[in-house]
């Protein structure tokens, strides 16, 4: 199906601009835009922790309980880890049929600041676990569901909460019919840079959150990899070695005996070779410059918690100059069993090659590996550095005004990402110039944050129940 769904995005594409607005008009007649307010509950059988509880059979039985915990503190946690349970939900929601590639987990802090190749601060999605070519609003409601459930963290009231949503949906729709006017090219050189979201931000924000952007964005840039270097090694014998902070980060060498963990550190020897292969060539060539020193375990985020994530220390010009990559498991898409399996056979490709279509810019190591495990199965992996510039938004510090600019620019970056790969034109002319679709999403997110915080008190009630296992730990 998922097959199906990218050759008709392609077809779609080569129709003209006339074919493909009368294509969004047709959708909007078969689907009408204020039948996305509904959202019920499934009547067969719904249960939330049973689908969590089956990603869990596939994941590392210790960590387990530390995704469980962390899923535990707030609706909003919860939220973040169970894109599982969404993607279930949305299925039975009405779409228009008309695709596009869709990042799976597109909750707002999956929006932030990041480097380019070519040293710019830029704003973009930076998640991609869960893509997949599927229906475009899926991707608007999980962001406008995301806002609803933060406002409500942060005490919003429903008028402005509704002020919140309606601005990240209204934001999503008029940056779409922009993109259904330009250009190929132009949509494709599309970005948010430094110098652009400062201009985004001066129509948008006071003069304190202008400064509190400025201090944001110049702190992104001092999170790079001399920054994590220093925070997550020690010298040994005058050698540079991973930290340890278990169970959150464990290096090879406390995990495994010696024996397992020679043929361990072997395989990820070859991983890295292997994986080089897969980044273009002159990439390719400044890897070669570099050497693993060092390897560990890492938990990281929250619905990634018990998937195996490795980090790798590889030291360059004598023996000093480090990069820190990060090869994280990459599952089947949570997205699958609603809109078909992926056309690539290795999931780390299906998360990088949905990555670089769907990102302005992507990280200079982005690639992916094969890797047979010493448990004797083989796993995916998709490989990028563990940090190059990182910004984080922190909802619970913005005011109500703060938080409207951010779902302002999280509805111009989703927009451009869809734009990119599905027919922007159809969906443009599906959304149409009035703001029926943007009430529509304020009532379905409001429903959805019903719901999730029913789901978050379901799992609250296992772990008190001992039906479920959790481990009280720091946050990520």
């Amino acid at each position: 199906m998922q097959r199906h769904a990218t050759t008709a995005m392609r077809e779609s594409l080569h129709a003209t601009a006339a074919e493909r607005a009368a294509r969004g008009r047709e959708a909007r007649r078969r689907s009408p835009r204020s039948g996305h307010a509904a959202y019920e509950p499934s009547e067969n059988g719904r249960d939330p922790l049973a689908i969590l509880e089956a990603q869990s059979a596939t994941r590392v039985p210790e960590l387990v309980p530390i995704r469980y915990g962390r899923m535990t503190e707030s609706p909003f946690r919860f939220y973040r880890g169970a894109a599982a349970v969404m993607a279930s939900d949305l299925a039975g929601t009405p779409d228009s049929g008309i695709s596009a590639q869709l990042c799976g987990d597109a909750h707002l802090l999956n929006f932030r600041l990041l480097a380019s190749p070519e040293r710019e601060l830029m704003f973009d999605i930076n998640d991609f676990d869960e893509t997949l070519p599927g229906p475009w609003e899926w991707d608007v409601k999980r962001l406008a569901a995301s806002f609803v459930i933060a406002g409500r963290a942060n005490g919003l009231d429903d008028a402005e909460r509704a002020r919140v949503v309606s601005r990240t949906v209204r934001s999503y729709r008029e940056s779409m019919i922009r993109f259904a006017d330009m250009g190929n090219l132009d949509v494709w050189y599309s970005k948010i840079d430094a110098a652009r979201l400062k201009e985004l931000a001066t129509g948008r924000l006071h003069k304190k959150g202008r400064l509190k952007l400025d201090r944001a964005m110049a702190r992104a840039r001092t999170r790079d990899t001399l920054q994590v270097f220093g925070k997550l090694t020690r010298m040994v014998d005058g050698q540079a070695m991973i930290a340890p902070d278990p169970p959150l980060l464990v290096p090879a060498a406390d995990l495994l005996p010696d024996a397992e963990r020679a043929t361990l550190e072997s395989q990820f020897s070859g991983l890295i070779e292997r994986y080089g292969l897969t980044l273009p060539s002159d990439r390719r060539h400044l890897l070669r410059d570099y050497r693993l020193r060092d390897v560990a375990r890492k938990v990281v985020g929250v619905g990634s918690v018990g998937t195996r994530c490795w980090i790798f220390l590889l030291l360059g010009r004598d023996g000093g100059d480090p990069l820190l990559l990060q090869a994280k498991e990459a599952g089947t898409s949570v997205l699958a069993d609603h809109v078909g399996a992926s056309q690539y056979r290795n999931q780390g490709e299906r998360v990088v090659a949905g990555q670089r279509l769907m990102q302005a810019a992507s990280d200079m190591f982005l690639g992916w590996e094969r890797v047979d495990g010493i448990d004797g199965r083989r796993r995916d992996f998709y490989i990028r550095q563990l940090r190059d510039w990182k910004g984080i938004a922190m909802p619970e510090t913005m005011s109500l005004g703060q938080l409207a600019a951010f779902a302002d620019i999280c509805g111009i970056t989703l927009a451009r990402a869809h734009a990119r790969s599905g027919d922007r034109i159809a969906i443009a002319s599906y959304l149409g110039g009035g703001a029926s679709f943007d009430r529509a999403l304020v009532t379905f997110a409001e429903a959805y944050a019903d719901q999730n915080e029913r789901d978050h008190q379901a799992l609250v009630d296992a772990v008190r129940t001992g039906r479920l296992p959790a481990a009280e730990l720091p946050t990520d």
